[in-house]
Order: structure tokens, then C-alpha cells, then sequence
């Protein structure tokens, strides 16, 4: 990834092209778990971000991020999640997990920050 001096060469726009040097640089110290940490199915929302409780044989329990809620919902419906760095990635090619979720998501936090996406 190029640094925010090489980016200057856009001007103004390049806040609408890439993550400041430093909000990357925060996103690689935040603590995640890999094992744990997932996007489950929901009717409404499509994907939620959530962390696996427990497997149980085809079952997973998963606790919802944004809600605090435990949902029991089948291994296939629970894919895993990128680690934040990757958040707002403008090549998506360079994601670890290159699942709907993932896409879908990273799409909706560029088009919520005024990114190009």
C-alpha cells in the first residue's frame, strides 16, 4: 500500500480513495481473534458481524456485535471475517477472506465514508 505522500499526487481527492496512513496504521493494532470472529446470516441486516461462542456438531453460536444477542444458526451460514486493517480496502483483491460478506461490507463502510467504491 502507498503511504499518504504518495497519494498527495490526487490532491483532494484522495480521501475519497484510501484510509489516512494513520486510521491504517490504528486499524493493524486493534485486537481480533481469527478463529472467533465471523459475519452471520440475517434476514434483515443480509450480514452481521458477529464472534463464534461455540460449534456444536452443524450448529454455531454465535454473539452479534451490535445487539449483544446469541444466535444459533447452521456452520454454512457463518462465514469468517477479515481483520480491520482490511477495513475500507480499496482492492479487495488483497483481502484474506474473499467471501460476500466481506465484499458487501467493505462496500457499505466506502460508500458510508464517501469513498470511491
Amino acid at each position: 500500500m502507498s503511504t499518504d505522500a504518495e497519494m498527495a499526487i490526487y490532491g483532494k481527492a484522495a480521501v475519497f480513495l484510501r484510509k489516512p496512513e494513520k486510521e491504517r496504521i490504528e486499524a493493524q493494532n486493534k485486537p481480533f481473534d481469527a478463529k472467533s470472529a465471523c459475519y452471520v446470516v440475517d434476514a434483515k441486516e443480509l450480514y452481521l458481524k458477529g464472534t463464534i461462542i461455540k460449534k456444536d456438531g452443524g450448529n454455531v453460536t454465535v454473539k452479534v456485535l451490535d445487539t449483544q444477542e446469541e444466535k444459533t444458526v447452521k456452520e454454512d451460514d457463518v462465514t469468517p471475517m477479515n481483520p480491520p486493517k482490511f477495513d475500507k480496502i480499496e482492492d479487495m483483491a488483497m483481502m484474506t477472506h474473499l467471501n460476500e460478506a466481506s465484499v458487501l461490507y467493505n462496500l457499505k463502510e466506502r460508500y458510508a465514508a464517501w469513498m470511491i467504491y
